[in-house]
């Protein structure tokens, strides 16, 4: 499958034998690494990597992914960038265009990777926006395919507040591939129901089902992944947080929550995750609000039916699959 010079924006813009192309990628470039086997074909490329937001995973991921290929990088923060401040976003994205084989970028807008995508000449991957986290998808989908051998018929259960990122991501990534999307939130935090619509136009396609609710008992009931995230996105003012706790506390991963799925289920979280005291964020809340953890318990996280540290891996995999397949031999 040639998916050269092809933008990775979001999973709505590739098909589903496409996805699970980069899946079965993802899945043999993570043995050859096992392995040893060098996959360096792309040796004197580089890649530029904007990071408007800060992050472990995203940027661990594309800079080992892109050594293990032969890619040079070049890591481009806020303070080092004019993008969007002295210089348009269409101007840096030509500009880069020129000078790299592709441009990663994570940060606050869908628009703005568009524009870059739009005006760059070369792919450009969605790190991360507001709206859409797609490599975090793939990650995703090769933990669900390497623990349960399919995609197809699976139910995942994402607790929270569902409205952005990852509850869009996970809502367009499992009706297309065929599993069953359960949002399990307050009615406020359910997804935009335009994106609801249009991603049961995909789950007509796969077979599978989009389900809204806000009873935990009933929408977790059965589950083969149960899936949260924090509860304050990245940008988003600490006064939010006595609101989120108030509301999202019922909708917490417990022990209960996961003996209600029942003994197949799995836990997966984007990371990082609030199940303890061992974070500024963590002892803030503790001392604010009198609570131990936030999103799920330290029980579940750290559980045998916790995946969280497989998934995180995958993000490299995957990542690696994104660039080889996207930039061509």
């Amino acid at each position: 499958m040639d998916l050269k010079g092809r933008n990775f924006l979001t999973l709505k813009d590739y098909s589903p034998a496409e996805i699970q192309y980069l899946l079965d990628l993802a899945a043999d470039l993570k043995e050859k690494k096992k392995n040893g086997i060098p996959v360096d074909f792309h040796r004197g490329k580089n890649v530029a990597l904007i990071f408007e937001k800060t992050s472990t995973r995203t940027r661990c991921a594309f800079e080992t992914a892109a050594h293990d290929l032969g890619i040079g990088t070049t890591y481009l923060e806020p303070a080092s960038s004019q993008i969007g401040k002295k210089e348009s976003i269409a101007d840096t994205a030509r500009v880069l265009g020129r000078m790299y084989e592709g441009i990663e970028y994570r940060g606050f807008g869908q628009e703005i990777v568009e524009e870059l995508a739009k005006n760059a000449g070369v792919p450009v991957w969605n790190g991360l926006t507001n709206e859409y986290h797609p490599t975090q998808m793939l990650a995703d989908l090769l933990t669900v395919q390497e623990h349960f051998g399919k995609l197809a018929g699976i139910r995942l259960v994402y607790m929270g507040d569902a409205r952005y990122n990852m509850g869009n991501s996970l809502m367009v990534a499992c009706s297309k591939m065929g599993l069953d999307f359960v949002a399990c939130a307050p009615k406020k935090y359910f997804p935009n129901q335009e994106l609801v619509e249009q991603c049961r136009e995909y789950a007509k396609a796969s077979g599978s089902a989009i389900t809204l609710t806000e009873d935990v008992k009933e929408g977790t009931k059965g589950a083969d992944v149960i899936y949260t995230d924090v509860w304050v996105s990245m940008g988003e003012p600490d006064q939010v947080w006595e609101e989120r706790i108030r509301e999202l506390t019922p909708y917490k991963v417990t022990r209960a929550v996961m003996d209600n799925a029942g003994p197949q289920a799995i836990f997966l979280h984007c990371l990082p995750a609030f199940h303890d005291l061992k974070t500024t964020i963590g002892k803030e809340m503790n001392s604010r609000f009198g609570i131990e953890d936030m999103e799920v318990t330290d029980e579940v996280f750290e559980s045998s039916c916790s995946k969280v540290f497989d998934e995180a891996e995958n993000r490299m995999h995957t990542i690696k699959a994104v660039m080889a397949a996207t930039l061509g031999e």
